[in-house]
């Protein structure tokens, strides 16, 4: 996927040399490239469809999010619907319909040569699959095939956006480290260079700080839910029945004076340079912004690759601080975002003599 994520960061940083000197909002931005990366890596030579049932994702989540803050009675929302609930009904089943659509179209391309493999190279693939497995403990059903795109969706497209967005955010304001974070990418691999391979981005450590830290502020997800698979006895102190859903907040982990110091509202990527042990005072286990054992996101590795590429890409090519136009208000709608956006005053080019220089 590396060649995919840097042709669509490519298409977006060529359009901003015409921003220049002037105000770009960065959260849209990002957005729309993380979107054609996703759509590209699920439906493949499906794009433009894949694309339009991820608009449809992005409206269906919106409203999801907005619902979850609502105190609402199960019985008076199938007798009475108001016009979120009719909405979500509506996307539900076009998105239904679209996905259903899309394996038709696979499987007569298939059927008819047109396709090299089995049913192709992309998410969709591997899910058709198992939809087709022969072996019913494999087998997947349609309404878990859909479930999957919308997962891969929110791990893979939302996640990538949120952190890109607060990242850059803190870059904007700290500028000191995204002169570090710029002379590292230089050292490694130059300013007109391209990422040839994934290992590469292992070598960023500067850039692992400042997205660690990042994290830590501003996990994309604030709240994890799990629910009891059977009754469980917490220190002798708590007894949680069997069913019973727990929510954890990363964020208050994350934010905790007690294991982060009291500084722990300060961005301080050098808090992580001896690794995440080492920064949460021997308990790894409250930094945990894409949870953690089995139900592990599993987007985080798609999202930490195409987040570097990006920044890696961005560094090369523009030096940038916060416009004063810019709100901090961040909200929860399925990931962590800015409310207004994130506006970024000035976007220079850089150019590279013995050391870097910025160009007005």
């Amino acid at each position: 996927m590396v060649p995919a994520m840097i042709a669509s960061v490519e298409t977006m940083v060529k359009k901003w040399k015409d921003y220049v000197g002037k105000e770009i909002e960065l959260f849209e931005e990002f957005r729309i490239m993380t979107s054609e990366v996703i759509s590209r890596a699920a439906f493949g030579s499906s794009y433009d469809e894949g694309e339009n049932i991820f608009e449809m994702l992005v409206k269906l989540g919106s409203l999801m999010s907005t619902d979850f803050l609502k105190i609402r009675i199960p019985v008076i929302r199938k007798i009475m619907p108001n016009q979120d609930d009719t909405e979500s009904d509506r996307l539900e089943r076009e998105i239904r319909t679209s996905i259903i659509g899309l394996i038709k179209k696979r499987e007569e391309k298939v059927n008819g040569g047109e396709m090299e493999g089995a049913y192709g190279s992309d998410y969709l693939a591997v899910l058709m699959k198992a939809y087709n497995e022969s072996d019913g403990n494999k087998k997947i059903s349609v309404d878990d095939l859909i479930d999957e795109c919308k997962t891969f969706y929110v791990a893979g497209h939302e996640t990538t956006t949120s952190l890109l967005t607060w990242t850059c955010l803190l870059l904007a304001i700290h500028t000191e480290w995204q002169d570090k974070a710029r002379k590292e990418v230089f050292e490694l691999l130059g300013q007109n260079e391209i990422i040839t391979d994934d290992n590469f981005l292992g070598k960023l450590k500067i850039m692992n700080m400042v997205i660690n830290e990042t994290l830590r502020l501003y996990p994309p997800v604030v709240t994890i839910t799990r629910r009891v698979g059977k009754k469980a006895n917490l220190a002798n102190k708590l007894i949680l029945p069997a069913k019973t859903e727990v929510s954890v907040s990363n964020l208050a982990f994350q934010h905790n004076p007690d294991i982060w110091g009291a500084d722990v509202h300060l961005f301080k990527p050098e808090r992580f340079s001896e690794g995440i042990v080492k920064a949460t005072n021997n308990n790894s286990m409250a930094f945990l912004p894409f949870g953690l054992g089995p139900r592990f996101c599993v987007g985080s590795n798609f999202a930490i690759n195409e987040v570097k590429i990006a920044l890696v890409m961005i560094l090369q090519r523009f030096h940038f601080t916060l416009s004063p136009a810019y709100i901090h208000s961040p909200v929860h709608r399925l990931t962590t975002r800015p409310q207004h956006g994130l506006q970024i005053n000035y976007i220079a080019c850089v150019i590279v003599t013995n050391k870097w220089t910025v160009h007005n």
